[in-house]
């Protein structure tokens, strides 16, 4: 008889362990997705973005000015519960993300419009670390082909990857009244939002190039690194929504990016 409560009391006590872990798993997984609400938010999102063309090919619309757009970004950004908290040092940022959507505003470079507009050619932006140097680095990809790309490199920073040379962007960019490079917002319209802690990222352009396979490349035609153009070429992101499969972003020049993870 003492045996037999003893084996069942050990039972309980293996079962209660087991439902206590489960219920943590559940607690710690819920941390780092978003709900299901959210996800079907970013469903609809995608799908508003992504149409279906006569073939039966999907279509991206990345300048599409669809108004649900602009709704359903505004609700999952208001969803800070559900999106990956520090976004700009998370795990889940690093890797290759694909261009979905931008509303494209006037204040970016005309260069940057045109490789928006000819929505036949897919965008990405990479994040990686370069090991070696223990460098931040964000990358612009255009894809004109399988072997013939555009990609400029931005060196960036984060409190995980601080970069002493990110010092704050002193100018707008307008050069004697002309967009060369892009309008951007300083001073008190470029302050971080310290409700969103680690959510942003900020860059200064390095090198771009033309790149033809792995036969030859052609520099990029503009001289980041000359010092008359550094203030000018510096940037940021801040990451307003993320999940292991959604990023929306605000850049410095008021634009909005939706990018989907590869």
């Amino acid at each position: 008889m003492v045996l037999t409560s003893t084996v069942s009391s050990v039972d309980g006590l293996q079962n209660l362990i087991q439902k206590k872990f489960r219920g943590l798993a559940t607690s710690l997984s819920s941390l780092s997705s978003p709900s299901s609400s959210s996800k079907s938010l970013e469903d609809e999102l995608i799908q508003t973005i992504t149409e279906k063309s006569g073939d039966g090919n999907e279509e991206i619309n990345r300048l599409s000015s669809n108004k649900r757009i602009q709704e359903l970004v505004s609700e999952l950004e208001g969803r800070t519960s559900d999106s990956i908290s520090q976004p700009a040092i998370s795990a889940s940022i690093y890797g290759r993300w694909r261009l979905l959507h931008t509303d494209n505003a006037n204040t970016a470079s005309p260069i940057q419009r045109k490789a928006v507009d000819s929505s036949s050619f897919p965008i990405y932006q990479d994040i990686i670390v370069d090991e070696n140097k223990q460098q931040l680095i964000v990358s612009q990809v255009v894809k004109f082909n399988e072997k013939f790309e555009l990609k400029v490199d931005a060196l960036a920073s984060t409190s995980a990857y601080p970069l002493d040379e990110l010092t704050e962007r002193k100018g707008d960019g307008n050069i004697l009244g002309l967009n060369i490079l892009g309008i951007s917002k300083i001073g008190n319209d470029a302050v971080v939002d310290e409700s969103r802690p680690d959510s942003r990222i900020d860059f200064v352009f390095d090198e771009g190039k033309f790149e033809f396979g792995n036969d030859f490349s052609i520099p990029y035609p503009v001289p980041f690194r000359l010092p008359f153009l550094r203030d000018a070429v510096k940037g940021w992101i801040d990451i307003t929504y993320l999940s292991d499969k959604v990023r929306i972003s605000r850049g410095n020049k008021g634009t909005t990016f939706i990018l989907l993870k590869e």
